[in-house]
């Protein structure tokens, strides 16, 4: 089975044996699907060709004569031209790929995360609280036993960083934005109980995990990163010593295009660590893909 997360700012593809639930093999790659998108509504049509030649570069890793199941996120739910760019995408690759809401996104990294924690992690999973910061969107998710609760809140590391420009002005924006976190921590900690484990998928928590094992973009492996343990002192470490790098040092540890995005979704992060207040995170690498294939199985 293979699933593929058409993301704001990365395209991910993951092959899934069904019967031992393990990656038989996986692709990414970052396309800025959002890039601009905050000003010009659409996607662009350079976005469309990079998601194109990715998909295409794909095909030639992994053998995807096998069920396919793709979806896409935030920047294509926002997008006004989503139904042409899904037509371009189909025509040019032969995929189809489906809008869902932020409710199906919840449920599939819940789904990721939860085998992750339980499988690789050997922790048992049956409660936790999950962050996932998109490049267009943050989602918090409480699993609490068969129940997912979670909200979608359009504070993304691509349309932050291109609304507010510099450093200082995104970390006041986002500062701004985070009451509306607090209120659905409050409610869903209220109403569920707080979990013990505090968990992180996508780019930014995934991106200090790797730095904290001396990991570059190039040498990145999940599997290391995967059950990682970071707390918000390892946040301000990352965060003062990236922002000291030149950009093409900075590129190198978390990869091209993602050298001034990784600042805000560390800002993100950190907004969420401290209302939340745990003392550490663990991190996962698998993410709607891992859930969408496992969904499929």
């Amino acid at each position: 089975m293979i699933g593929i997360d058409l993301g704001s700012n990365t395209i991910r593809v993951v092959k899934i044996d069904c019967n031992s639930r393990q990656k038989v093999a996986e692709f990414e790659k970052i396309v800025k699907t959002a890039d601009n998108l905050v000003n010009t509504k659409v996607i662009s049509d350079e976005a469309i060709k990079r998601i194109i030649d990715a998909i295409n570069e794909a095909k030639q890793k992994i053998d995807f004569n096998d069920e396919i199941k793709a979806v896409a996120t935030e920047a294509l739910r926002k997008a006004k031209n989503s139904k042409e760019v899904i037509k371009k995408i189909k025509e040019a690759t032969g995929i189809e790929f489906k809008i869902i809401t932020p409710e199906e996104e919840a449920i599939f990294t819940a789904l990721a995360v939860e085998n992750c924690l339980e499988n690789k992690c050997e922790i048992e999973a049956k409660s936790f609280f999950l962050v996932d910061i998109g490049g267009g969107s943050t989602e918090l998710i409480l699993k609490h036993k068969d129940v997912v609760v979670s909200q979608s809140f359009p504070i993304g590391i691509v349309t932050f960083t291109q609304k507010y420009k510099t450093p200082e002005a995104i970390k006041y924006a986002i500062k701004k934005e985070a009451s509306k976190f607090k209120e659905f921590i409050d409610f869903a900690f209220s109403a569920y109980k707080k979990p013990k484990i505090f968990t992180a998928s996508s780019g930014t928590p995934t991106s200090i995990a790797a730095l904290k094992h001396g990991l570059s973009y190039k040498t990145y492996n999940p599997e290391i990163v995967n059950c990682t343990k970071i707390t918000i002192k390892d946040l301000d470490y990352w965060l003062n010593k990236l922002m000291k790098m030149e950009m093409k040092k900075r590129e190198e540890l978390v990869g091209v295009g993602r050298g001034d995005l990784i600042f805000t979704g560390i800002y993100i992060f950190k907004e969420i660590f401290k209302l939340a207040k745990y003392e550490e995170c663990i991190v996962c690498d698998d993410g709607v893909r891992e859930g969408v294939a496992l969904s499929g199985c």
